[in-house]
């Protein structure tokens, strides 16, 4: 069974009677997003700086360029770069010009950054973990491959080279 009832079954997928992809994901999104700023609220970042640290931290040492890291992020160029812009002023981050291609910036951490991230990822591990939860054991990291392979999906649809 696929979880649906024979009714639902019959149902186009756009019907207000079933389980619709984009609102389900853009719930559980918006969701976590608003309970990780309530967590943090107090400690100078939000959840976007956080994972700009986090993908900054698990990159290579060097940091990345700012194309990469939107890439890392799922994210457009211009949302990072106005997101950096605001980190740049706050110290959390610095961009200086990339060694070999001029049209590049690369962006490396500041160490109150790596200072604020240290502060701020239990609350982060705590609140995934309370989500994850929710599903039995067994069904955790089933259901995150099975996400990952919808965000891939969704990341292919959207690259206009596809």
């Amino acid at each position: 069974m696929d979880g649906f009832s024979p009714e639902e079954a019959e149902m186009p997928l756009d019907a207000p009677g079933r389980r619709r992809l984009p609102v389900l994901l853009r719930r559980a999104w918006y969701g976590l997003n608003q309970a990780f700023r309530r967590r943090i609220a107090g400690m100078g970042l939000t959840p976007d700086q956080f994972t700009v640290i986090r993908t900054l931290l698990e990159a290579e040492p060097d940091g990345l360029t700012q194309k990469a890291l939107a890439n890392a992020m799922s994210s457009d160029p211009n949302t990072i770069a106005s997101l950096l812009e605001r980190m740049e002023a706050n110290g959390l981050v610095q961009r200086r010009p990339h060694e070999k291609d001029r049209r590049a910036n690369r962006v490396e951490l500041l160490p109150v950054a790596r200072e604020k991230y240290k502060a701020i990822r239990d609350e982060a591990i705590g609140l995934q973990s309370h989500v994850l939860e929710q599903l039995p054991e067994a069904e955790r990291e089933k259901f995150l491959e099975q996400l990952e392979t919808i965000a891939g999906a969704c990341r292919g649809l959207s690259d206009p080279r596809q």
